[in-house]
Parts: structure tokens; C-alpha cells; sequence
């Protein structure tokens, strides 16, 4: 699963061909084939991460028991606090520090 602030239409292809079978992200409204620059429902962003994925995992009957949540991202300490398995990646300084108050693996992708 992908679960991203950035809108569906960017995001979508890229997990399609990542092969990833379920995204969460910010819906954009269309009105007669064109975006209006307005979202429509919960946008995937800070609690409404947490309120989309709760809808998720009601609707499909699954948990978040043994879950992974990575960001890079302070935006995400709401649905970094409620996985099992919180990790920031190549965190921004305010999640580094959060990440090393709590005890939270840090990684890096960068070379």
C-alpha cells in the first residue's frame, strides 16, 4: 500500500507500475473532464492520512498489527504514532529529532 498526500493522478502510475495493488491519495475534483484545483473527501494529509487509512482498513478487514509506516516527513507523526513499526527515511530535522526522542529507526537512501 501507498498512502500519499500527493494526488492521485501523479501517483497512480507510478504505483501501477511498482505493482502495487492499493493507493491512498488526495483526490482532486473534475468537473466535465478538467480538475477544478479543488480536492474532493479527506485529503491524505496529516490526520486525514490516519482517517483514510482507518476507513481502509475497516473496509477490507485488516490491521495495523505488525505494520510499517516510512516518511521523510514530520507532516506524517500522526500515522507514524499509530503503526507498529514507525522508521523515518531521510527524515526532515523536526521528525529526525521526534524519531530519536522515540526511539525510531532512521534510515538513508541517499548514496
Amino acid at each position: 500500500m501507498v498512502i500519499t498526500a500527493t494526488n492521485r493522478f501523479v501517483t497512480a502510475p507510478i504505483v501501477a507500475r511498482l505493482g502495487i495493488e492499493t493507493l491512498l491519495a488526495t483526490e482532486c475534483e473534475m468537473v466535465d473532464g478538467r480538475y477544478t484545483g479543488r480536492t474532493t473527501g479527506i485529503p491524505c494529509f496529516r490526520e486525514g492520512k490516519v482517517t483514510r487509512l482507518n476507513q481502509w482498513l475497516g473496509d477490507n478487514a485488516f490491521s495495523l498489527e505488525d505494520s510499517y509506516f516510512y516518511s521523510d516527513s514530520m507532516n506524517d507523526l500522526p500515522l507514524l504514532e499509530q503503526v507498529a513499526n514507525p522508521v523515518a527515511v531521510d527524515p526532515d530535522a523536526r521528525l529526525r529529532a521526534e524519531a530519536d526522542q522515540r526511539g525510531w529507526p532512521v534510515i538513508t537512501l541517499r548514496s
